[in-house]
């Protein structure tokens, strides 16, 4: 490969997923001989399973107190995640670095407050005027800083007021396409100059009666009990197992990288995201174009880091697809191991294609009845996200030489 000034290189990887914080837990079960164990919580969200957070302390990336009142967990969860992609790069105490470093985040809506919703539904029973029960409550019963709680870029700037990242910032909504016009974005613009590094990433908290609510809306739930990702079926509900993640990503320009001396864990080679109907071969038609990118490659040093849902059939078509267009190639399903974290899905596949091709990994397969082994170390993988609605993205990422 022939390396530009340009070239995007990933230098920090902040991850924290149900099976530890930081880079070291999951770069033990990457280089691991031994099938990974998932971590599944069944009983707080029965009959929903979920990957539940590890044992956290805060204070390690977010030191003031106040800080940490004043955030939800899925906030402290990315502000953490940013913190340890920063520590990672080596970038966490250069001020200097940090008030130039562009920020691009993926974010959903904040957390509701749950008592006042179950108040507003239980007193509705009770009344026929819910228009105006409805605006009482709301002027009565929420404190106001949930309205500040809500935002979604409230995330971006807790980042920004903890870590002092003070360059651009952006923030995308819309569940896993967020997390992929993220990466997108920071890619397009490293590789035209526009930007020498940037902070980017997401993060969810799978552990809240709202998004199970939202989930069981469309009636996406696994239910009962957890089951690898490429087995689930309509019988057991709709296939997802959502999961507690942060996973941020420091990008740089090659040039800006090895100016200062940065261990490169990875080069991203291409980005690709789109969106649209699904029905007769569309999907597989964009999967196609998108992964032109992989053409080359060498299948047996290259792993696939999948981020499929767990919905049947786009679990389905998507491994179809990804068997006859890299048949040599080891596919992973890292969903059915840490659970599906929607805007941060993608950021989290990333994560662990970086992880993977920064220690050469043999990656074991994560359902062995499904996948088969790696015969040599990785050396390119391959990072997608279909979307359980829409969107649809790939990456392709080379080792360091």
């Amino acid at each position: 490969m022939v390396k530009s000034a340009n070239d995007v290189v990933i230098t920090g990887v902040g991850i924290v997923t149900s099976l530890g914080v930081g880079a070291e837990p999951h770069v033990a079960m990457l280089t691991s001989n031994m099938t990974p164990q998932p971590i599944v919580e069944t009983e707080r969200f029965a009959p929903y399973p979920i990957h539940p957070l590890p044992q956290i302390d805060w204070s390690q990336q977010i030191a003031k107190r106040g800080d940490q009142r004043q955030m939800e967990n899925w906030q402290r969860l990315g502000v953490f995640s940013a913190g340890l992609a920063l520590d990672d790069a080596g970038l966490k105490d250069n001020l200097e670095a940090c008030s130039s470093m562009d920020m691009i985040v993926a974010a959903g809506g904040g957390e509701r407050d749950i008592n006042v919703d179950s108040l507003i539904v239980d007193e509705a029973l009770k009344r026929n005027d819910r228009e105006q029960l409805l605006n009482e409550k709301l002027t009565t019963e929420l404190r106001p800083t949930l309205f500040l709680a809500q935002l979604s870029n409230l995330l971006a700037g807790n980042i920004s007021i903890v870590h002092k990242v003070t360059g651009s910032s952006r923030t995308f909504m819309g569940e896993e396409a967020a997390g992929i016009s993220a990466i997108e974005t920071a890619f397009a613009r490293i590789k035209a100059g526009q930007s020498t590094h940037t902070l980017v990433g997401g993060a969810f908290s799978a552990e809240r009666l709202d998004i199970v609510l939202l989930i069981e809306g469309i009636q996406g739930h696994s239910r009962d009990k957890w089951s690898p990702i490429w087995s689930r079926d309509q019988g057991e509900g709709g296939g997802m197992i959502m999961g507690s993640v942060g996973a941020f990503l420091v990008l740089e320009s090659r040039e800006h990288a090895e100016a200062r001396g940065a261990r490169i864990y990875a080069t991203i080679d291409a980005i690709g995201g789109d969106r649209g109907k699904r029905d007769n071969g569309r999907m597989e038609s964009r999967l196609s174009d998108l992964a032109a990118a992989a053409e080359g490659i060498d299948p047996a040093s290259t792993v696939i880091f999948s981020g499929t849902s767990g919905f049947p059939e786009l679990a389905a078509r998507e491994k179809v697809f990804l068997e006859e267009r890299f048949p040599a190639a080891s596919i992973r399903a890292f969903g059915g191991l840490v659970g599906h974290g929607l805007e941060a899905q993608f950021p989290l596949g990333l994560a662990f294609a970086a992880l993977s091709l920064g220690s050469h990994a043999v990656v074991p397969e994560f359902d062995p009845t499904a996948e088969h082994p790696m015969v040599s170390g990785a050396q390119t993988a391959i990072v997608t996200t279909i979307g359980h609605w829409r969107g649809e993205g790939i990456a392709v990422l080379t080792a360091e030489e």
